[in-house]
C-alpha cells in the first residue's frame, strides 16, 4: 500500500510507546498515511508513571520542522506536547512557513499518572497565541478546565468551556468527555456556527494511556486525506474507541491502547486490510 498523504507530528517522545510521538506514528501509519516528526521532549516513562522529562532546545525543534518540511510537504499537522513558551514561539514561527491550515493541537498538559508536563507560561501562550493559529484544539476535561478556569461536571459545562475557548480565538474546539462520570461517552465539537455532540459507548478499562495523542493524530490523518472536520472527528473517535475496546493489557499501570485495531494481518504477513478509514483514490500532494 502507498500512503495517501503526509502528516507532520510535533510532540514529545514516550519511551513506553503508549503516547506521544510513538502513539502518533502508530496512528498515522495504521490509518494508511505517512508520518514525519519533530520531537519536542524526551521522557522516560512506563505505564506506572513518568520518571524524567528532558526538553529539546527550541532551536533544534525549529531545525527539525523547517528542514523536514523543506523537502516533505505535510498535508496536515498534529501538535502535542509543547513544554515552554519558547517552544511555542518557535512552533508558531515555523507554522508561518508551512502551507497548510489543517493543524490539530492536543494541548498535552498532564500525564495520565498526574505528572505535570508543561509550565504555566506555556499554558498562557497556548491560550493567548497558539489557538489562533490552528484549525482544531482537542483538550480533555482537565485541560479545558486549566485553559478556561472553569469546572466541568456535565456536557453543558463542556459546551460553555468550548465557547470560552472560541471567544479566546479558537476556530474549532473538540472537548473530550472521557473524564465525566457516565456510562456513555460524550465528545463535544463546536465553533461559532455549530455544536455537535458525538455519543458513543464508554468502555471500562484502565488501559487508556495515549488516547488523547491518538485521537488528535487520527483527526489530523483524516483531514490530510480530504475528510471534512466533522467526519474527521467522527472517524477519529471511532478509531480510539476500537483501540480501547481491543486494548493490549500491557504493563502494571495505565496501559496502552491497541493502535493496530484498524489493520488485519495474516500469519505470513503478506496480506493487509484497513477497516476503519476509507482513503481517497487520488493522493494529496
Amino acid at each position: 500500500m502507498i500512503p495517501k498523504s503526509k502528516v507532520l507530528i510535533i510532540a514529545g517522545s514516550d519511551s513506553s510507546g503508549g503516547a506521544g510521538i510513538q502513539a502518533d506514528i502508530k496512528t498515522v501509519t495504521s490509518l494508511g498515511c505517512y508520518a514525519m516528526t519533530a520531537i519536542t521532549a524526551v521522557t522516560a516513562q512506563n505505564t506506572t508513571g513518568v520518571k524524567s522529562i528532558i526538553p529539546i532546545k527550541p532551536k533544534e525543534i525549529l531545525n527539525q520542522i523547517e528542514f523536514t518540511v523543506k523537502d516533505l510537504k505535510p498535508n496536515a499537522i498534529k501538535i502535542g506536547m509543547l513544554h515552554s513558551a519558547k517552544v511555542i514561539s518557535v512552533v508558531i514561527k515555523s507554522l508561518k512557513k508551512i502551507n497548510t491550515k489543517k493543524i490539530v493541537l492536543d494541548p498535552v498538559m498532564v500525564a495520565k499518572g498526574g505528572t505535570k508536563l508543561i509550565n504555566n507560561a506555556a499554558i498562557a501562550d497556548i491560550k493567548k497565541k497558539l489557538i489562533r493559529k490552528i484549525l482544531l484544539i482537542t483538550p480533555n476535561i482537565p485541560e479545558a478546565e486549566l485553559l478556561t478556569g472553569t469546572k466541568i461536571n456535565s456536557v453543558n459545562d463542556m459546551i460553555k468551556a468550548g465557547q470560552l475557548l472560541i471567544n479566546d480565538g479558537a476556530s474549532n474546539v473538540l472537548i473530550k468527555g472521557g473524564h465525566l462520570k457516565s456510562d456513555q461517552l460524550s465528545d463535544v465539537l463546536l465553533n461559532r456556527k455549530i455544536i455537535k455532540i458525538f455519543k458513543s459507548k464508554k468502555y471500562k478499562s484502565k488501559n487508556t494511556h495515549g488516547t488523547g495523542c491518538t485521537l488528535s493524530s487520527a483527526i489530523a490523518t483524516n483531514l490530510s486525506c480530504g475528510k471534512d472536520l466533522i467526519k474527521s472527528c467522527e472517524l477519529g473517535i471511532k478509531y480510539v474507541n476500537e483501540a480501547i475496546k481491543t486494548n493490549l493489557n500491557f504493563g502494571q499501570g495505565k496501559g496502552p491502547i491497541n493502535h493496530l485495531n484498524s489493520i488485519t494481518l495474516n500469519k505470513k504477513f503478506n496480506s493487509v486490510s484497513y477497516t476503519h478509514l476509507t482513503l481517497p483514490t487520488t493522493p494529496y500532494v
